[in-house]
């Protein structure tokens, strides 16, 4: 099996996920290969976080504060990069000049200018795999509505809505944090933190918005900053957007998409639903076992629900039976980036791939064109 080693930047929530599906890796069947994790950088690295790594990994051989130092690792192959949105350009760049492998953070640049400056560096670097964290579209059943797009199940499209919903900001007094901040997270608001997951699948499919109304929201818009003050919350909780979408074959039909990060009775909800002249589907990760499906070919029409079990892309040694859950996803979504890796950046099947840098490209295309939309109240070209 083919060894690759990693450095992590950015040794946070994401970059511990990682780290244990590192851990997890024997859980997978079938894959001809690996990744070993020998160096973590964080801004700082605390006694605590470098034992975590150490103790449960066993193979770290590098911890430093400064990126710059992991680069230079001779024996460091590829970077998980997982840092604030307003040094991901420069941090992507200086990676992709390295020649290491990148699997990044969303949005891939703090705007589009930002995005712009990256997608140059990918371009003149080919020989560098890059790709994009997403890794809902991994569970079972979507994989399956998936293959339903792939089959052209649903005929002419008639609508399409995705989502990503939570409630991790519904407390007006929870303390502000950088995602709140315009400098460090970005005019985008929601949509650079939440928005390529929402457009994962609909990009993939080929399902590409033409123009946008969108309608954001500022909920609240000032925050304690935890010394006992209040400051100002700049960012954008809250943004539906309503897309005048294309496909391949030309047909046009409208996508509502939304990211929202209070939206009451959600937990961490990402859902697609897809409407057709044959069929329709819809997922929620509310039930994330489940497909709800309906075929109609006139008469009575009636949604069925199809329970799904460990079905996975990349196979696993949990019985088929079994639930999946968030950290499968996650484990799913790095066989995926290994697989590109391993397969001259070629996916398994063309929905068990990760985000592609032009589909990153493309969102900032959408959310740029959004903001103008919410400012001037109109609708905006995106393509």
């Amino acid at each position: 099996m083919r060894t690759i080693n990693f450095g992590i930047i950015g040794i946070g929530l994401m970059g511990r996920e990682f780290a244990s599906a590192a851990m997890r890796w024997p859980h997978l069947t079938g894959m001809t290969v690996k990744p070993r994790i020998i160096s973590i950088c964080g801004s700082p690295v605390t006694p605590e976080e470098e034992a975590w790594y150490r103790e449960g990994l066993g193979t770290i051989t590098q911890v430093t504060t400064d990126y710059h130092e992991v680069l230079e690792n001779p024996e460091v192959e590829a970077v998980y990069c997982a840092v604030p949105h307003f040094l991901h350009e420069q941090f992507y760049i200086d990676i992709i000049r390295s020649g290491k492998h990148l699997l990044g953070e969303k949005p891939f640049g703090i705007d589009k200018p930002a995005n712009d400056r990256i997608m140059q560096v990918v371009k003149e670097h080919p020989e560098v795999l890059v790709r994009c964290s997403s890794e809902f579209p991994f569970a079972p059943a979507m994989q399956r509505l998936c293959r339903m797009i792939e089959e052209q199940k649903f005929g002419t499209i008639i609508e399409v809505e995705a989502g990503f919903l939570h409630s991790s900001d519904l407390n007006p007094n929870k303390p502000i944090n950088w995602k709140r901040i315009v400098k460090f997270n970005g005019e985008y608001g929601c949509m650079g933190d939440l928005g390529m997951h929402v457009c994962h699948i609909p990009f993939r499919a080929n399902w590409i918005p033409q123009n946008v109304r969108a309608v954001l929201s500022n909920i609240v818009p000032q925050r304690p900053d935890g010394k006992g003050g209040m400051v100002p919350c700049e960012t954008w909780d809250n943004a539906t957007l309503l897309c005048q979408a294309k496909d391949a074959t030309g047909n046009e039909f409208p996508m509502i998409l939304k990211t929202q990060r209070i939206a009451p009775g959600e937990k961490n909800t990402w859902y697609l639903t897809v409407k057709g002249v044959k069929g329709s589907a819809r997922f929620s990760t509310k039930n994330i076992n489940s497909l709800d499906y309906m075929d109609y070919a006139g008469g009575d029409q009636g949604w069925c629900s199809m329970d799904m079990g460990h079905e996975t892309a990349f196979g696993s040694i949990t019985g088929g039976i079994f639930e999946f859950g968030f950290s499968d996803a996650i484990l799913q979504m790095w066989a995926a980036f290994l697989y590109e890796l391993d397969h001259d950046g070629k996916p398994l099947s063309k929905f068990a791939g990760c985000v592609t840098p032009d589909e990153a490209a493309l969102s900032h295309a959408l959310f740029t064109a959004a903001l103008k939309s919410h400012e001037r109240m109109s609708v905006e070209p995106v393509c």
